[in-house]
């Protein structure tokens, strides 16, 4: 397995733990704390993507209303609260990589969105968070609030 295959492997781990973390905090109510050392932490894979998804679920937790606000945008003829609850919070992810990660490029954060999508929500939730997540991906854009470094970040 090459070096980037691997490194996509445990991102996208880390990610499913963030997911699965995100759904526990949102349906249980209990504090961001109380999740990352009841639930994160507690998983037995390797610090390196216990570290990653831990910084994904804070970053999703604390700048929660500005992501949503970005969903709702674009969710154009949908009531944000009948969105299934697993797809919101997989484009929270994804928006909040685009927002607070400056090492990841966007396309990869929506290529992790659809392929989590696929093993945590319906068949039809690749197509939609496609579709939210490019015109969130144009808005930040067009307000220069993508602000991605290295080569090849800001396609």
């Amino acid at each position: 397995m090459s070096r980037n295959a691997a490194m996509t492997n445990k991102r996208r781990r880390s990610r499913e733990i963030t997911l699965q973390a995100l759904y526990a905090h949102e349906m249980a109510g209990s504090s961001a704390d109380y999740v990352v050392d009841n639930l994160i932490e507690q998983t037995k894979d390797e610090a390196r993507i216990k570290t990653f998804a831990i910084e994904l679920f804070r970053a999703c937790t604390g700048n929660r209303k500005n992501i949503e606000k970005y969903i709702i945008q674009q969710a154009h003829n949908w009531d944000f609260d009948r969105i299934a609850t697993l797809d919101k919070l997989i484009m929270r992810m994804a928006i909040t990589e685009f927002l607070y990660f400056p090492d990841i490029p966007p396309k990869v954060s929506i290529d992790e969105a659809i392929e989590v999508s696929k093993t945590f929500s319906t068949e039809k939730s690749g197509h939609f968070i496609n579709g939210i997540l490019d015109g969130v991906l144009s808005i930040l854009k067009e307000e220069d609030l993508l602000k991605k470094t290295g080569r090849g970040l800001n396609e």
